[in-house]
């Protein structure tokens, strides 16, 4: 992309200019992808249903790593979404958390790589260090058979180390915004072999500080690279957005009302006063222990005081916030997915993408601000059709907030029956 003039992208017959101040993409020659309602794959054509991994013609290793990682058949969203990516078509992809989204662009990547040439082929981006490490580590699994050389690139972790493994090569590069585009600007992280370029949890990815990041990174990739967004919700500003940058995208998007809460038993507790929701959970803290439990705050102040409070009272508890270290995130992650910390306090930050199979409680401390994050936040339990509570605690000030979250989900959220314990 040598001589690129001002903020202006030319590629492949369409021309992209990013205005940061308002945050939206203008451009002029876009093919406008068609209905979005339903379980729909729109595109230029149809793409039939695979019914099973053998059927997509993938390389024979690839497949090997798949049924080891676990896979019988394929998930609704990789029946639709995997051959696009493998026919090298820009795509959107929009289905519920833990229903299969990373293996379904992974594959995807994973096919396209030519092996024998040690050059970064595919780039994935996440919002979250820890989802990038999830990613990383579905890569190196699925790639097991192929010799994947895949590496993780993250903020928190030593430069020196990012930039050793990238001069050393790898087929695969999954991280963060912010330290990707410092290795891509310092030609530490070569992109000219660059095919796939894949958003994990665009609608993030795409709003608030990042934007600007994405735009950054964009901007150096070769033009005919592939562009793959994957999320669990796609808000309809997002969508319009993407028919400016994308090429005749293959859309398979999933109606609001089918993003489904289904698995997951919705109550709630009125509380007629903040203060009083120490005493509440305290009261459930028995109930938390028989499984695993996340506990939601809106702030990380919150995260901290009830922590404390918790800790005052002799019970054990976990926190997760982004003003913890690299290393304490990572060391908090494993105690709990082994088991040793069965409750976890934590802010949004984990709400997209940290998959923790024993998770079948979830608690709204605080109603999430941001109505999708509702969904992020109780789609960590009941996880692959396990069954799954969420409870949501509920001041006179909250009433509103939870009708307004029913009718969006098109869902019932009950009074929190006495045998709470039973339906865990």
């Amino acid at each position: 992309m040598k001589g690129l003039k001002s903020n202006t992208l030319h590629s492949s017959g369409f021309a992209l200019s990013w205005e940061s101040e308002v945050g939206v993409f203008v451009a002029v020659s876009l093919f406008r992808a068609m209905s979005s309602e339903g379980v729909t794959v729109t595109g230029a054509e149809e793409y039939p249903v695979f019914e099973s991994f053998d059927d997509y013609d993938l390389e024979e290793n690839l497949l090997r790593g798949i049924y080891s990682y676990g896979f019988e058949k394929p998930s609704a969203i990789q029946q639709r979404g995997i051959k696009p990516i493998l026919d090298g078509r820009d795509t959107i992809g929009q289905a519920q958390s833990g229903t299969g989204k990373t293996a379904t662009f992974v594959i995807g990547c994973l096919q396209r790589i030519d092996y024998s040439l040690n050059r970064t082929q595919a780039l994935i981006l996440a919002p979250t260090r820890e989802l990038a490490n999830q990613i990383y580590k579905v890569s190196l699994a699925l790639g097991d058979y192929l010799k994947i050389k895949s590496h993780v690139c993250i903020g928190g972790t030593a430069i020196r180390d990012d930039v050793d493994k990238l001069r050393d090569g790898q087929h695969l590069v999954v991280g963060t915004p912010g330290r990707v585009y410092d290795m891509v600007s310092k030609n530490n992280l070569r992109v000219d072999d660059l095919k796939c370029f894949v958003l994990d949890e665009a609608d993030e990815l795409m709003s608030r500080g990042f934007k600007d990041q994405i735009y950054d990174i964009f901007k150096c990739l070769p033009p005919d690279v592939q562009v793959c967004l994957f999320s669990a919700t796609m808000a309809p500003e997002i969508l319009d957005m993407t028919t400016k940058f994308m090429r005749n995208a293959v859309r398979i998007l999933v109606k609001k009302d089918e993003l489904t809460l289904e698995g997951i038993r919705q109550f709630y507790v009125a509380i007629e006063k903040e203060e009083w929701k120490v005493d509440t959970l305290c009261d459930l803290y028995e109930t938390l222990t028989i499984t695993q439990a996340i506990i939601y705050c809106n702030t990380r102040r919150k995260v901290d005081f009830l922590a404390d409070q918790l800790q005052k009272r002799d019970f054990t508890v976990s926190c997760m916030h982004a003003e913890l270290d690299q290393k304490e995130r990572d060391l908090v992650m494993r105690e709990f997915r082994s088991g040793s910390s069965r409750v976890l306090i934590s802010t949004d930050l984990l709400a997209r993408g940290i998959d923790v199979q024993q998770v079948s409680l979830v608690i709204n401390y605080d109603l999430p601000a941001n109505m999708e994050n509702y969904l992020h936040r109780i789609g960590r339990s009941g996880r692959f059709g396990r069954k799954g509570v969420a409870i949501n605690f509920v001041t006179n000030n909250d009433v509103r907030t939870m009708k307004d979250i029913e009718k969006f989900y098109h869902t019932q959220i009950e009074e929190m029956p006495a045998d709470i314990a039973d339906l865990i």
